[in-house]
């Protein structure tokens, strides 16, 4: 696959091809099948994306019209900065451009929003299994030591 990658905000006419990769998204984490995202959340997160007021945006990657991946990235505040922070939520390719640049491309693209927004830093989390990410993320950000546990309520 020759790649001509164009990293871009997503645009509402992109549903049809953001869907699948949202989908392969959640079903790399087990978000599949019986423990699969209730459709609100997911009609919710593409509202959220062209609503001014939310803080939740998306990019895509595009090669030739086909949609190859998605980045969707949100800015929060800071007890230890002024400037907002940019969580990177959810990065995703699809198979077949995957070891291609198209993650890379799309974490730069979020960073220079990031830049542009005011926010002096990005960070993200992956599962400790997603080994392949990780060789990617070693070689573009630097790993925090930080551990994350999380309590459902």
């Amino acid at each position: 696959m020759s790649i001509d990658l164009i990293v871009r905000p997503i645009a509402r006419d992109d549903y049809p091809q953001w869907l699948p990769l949202w989908d392969g998204y959640n079903a790399f984490y087990g978000r599949s099948g019986p423990t699969a995202l209730d459709p609100e959340i997911t009609r919710t997160t593409w509202q959220r994306f062209f609503d001014a007021y939310e803080p939740v945006h998306a990019l895509v990657a595009e090669n030739r019209g086909q949609l190859l991946g998605l980045a969707h990235y949100l800015f929060h505040r800071s007890t230890t900065a002024i400037a907002p922070s940019c969580y990177l939520q959810d990065l995703f390719t699809n198979e077949a451009a995957r070891g291609k640049g198209v993650g890379r491309a799309l974490i730069e693209g979020v960073c220079e929003r990031a830049a542009a927004a005011g926010s002096p830093r990005v960070y993200w989390q992956t599962h400790e299994t997603n080994a392949t990410a990780m060789q990617l993320y070693d070689r573009v950000a630097e790993r925090s030591g930080f551990v994350v546990y999380r309590r459902f309520v």
